[in-house]
């Protein structure tokens, strides 16, 4: 199921790959968007890499990405492709190893697909509905530590207060958040961490590929008010995210029932 899908993903990312290896030789281009944010010509190169080959090798589906104009019939297609070219814009600029490329197949509003690939490290986490989820080819899945002392939860130090985040912190490893917050999610998916906490508000772009990924390796995947998270909505936006191995559910729920009266 999905080769054709999967040989032209991968075909796609080598490709992308090759020209953000050419554009960091050659420089890159950065530019401020409306929202503050940065964008690069490695950002639009990558869009268009992708976008050219999915969509040439599946002409019905549709499209949306960080950096494509939005296109409104995309909310009646069965199929949706949702590409972050380059989460993790900042740590690409400066050369650290912590962006990836995230697409993700909405079909009838579930992922399907979940690809994150970190084309420093040449990871490719890749996630099928209904299969195990590999890295490299190899399966992957959460975590199984049971000393509650030894968990790791990246967190988005930002939007907690510091007492909030100290008291995490002298029960459990909370370190910040990769660069990507996709990156961040495969590392739940393959058991490198036990959980994301980011309650701000993400883009579908961000984090529809990790959903899939964690949700396939075993882990559980909500929003900040614990809420499933949906795909392709006419605003792709959703409400925070939380990604946990299940036996640590105990734990985050009254960290996120904290975090909601305090706000």
């Amino acid at each position: 199921m999905y080769h054709h899908e999967l040989e032209t993903i991968h075909q796609a990312m080598s490709q992308a790959t090759t020209r953000l290896n050419r554009i960091m030789y050659e420089g890159l281009k950065v530019q401020i968007k409306s929202d503050g944010s940065p964008v690069t010509n490695g950002d639009i190169e990558v869009n268009q890499i992708l976008q050219h080959a999915l969509l040439s090798a599946f002409p019905n589906d549709a499209w949306l990405s960080e950096e494509s104009p939005d296109d409104s019939p995309r909310l009646q297609a069965q199929r949706v492709w949702i590409l972050d070219p380059i989460d993790g814009t900042k740590p690409f600029i400066k050369n650290l190893p912590h962006y990836t490329i995230s697409l993700a197949l909405i079909d009838k509003g579930e992922p399907v697909i979940g690809v994150i690939f970190n084309p420093a490290t040449q990871e490719f986490f890749c996630a099928i509905q209904g299969q195990q989820p590999t890295l490299n080819g190899q399966p992957i899945h959460i975590r199984t530590i049971t000393n509650p002392s030894e968990r790791t939860f990246l967190v988005n130090s930002w939007q907690v207060n510091q007492a909030t985040l100290n008291t995490w912190k002298s029960a459990h490893r909370c370190p910040p958040l990769m660069g990507s917050i996709a990156y961040s999610l495969a590392l739940v998916a393959a058991g490198q961490v036990d959980g994301v906490i980011n309650i701000g508000p993400q883009n579908e772009w961000d984090i529809a590929a990790g959903l899939l990924l964690v949700q396939a390796a075993g882990g559980l995947v909500f929003d900040r008010n614990q809420n499933s998270l949906q795909c392709n909505q006419p605003n792709p936006m959703v409400n925070g995210i939380i990604a946990i191995r299940p036996d640590a559910l105990p734990t985050i729920q009254p960290w996120l029932s904290e975090i909601t009266s305090s706000q």
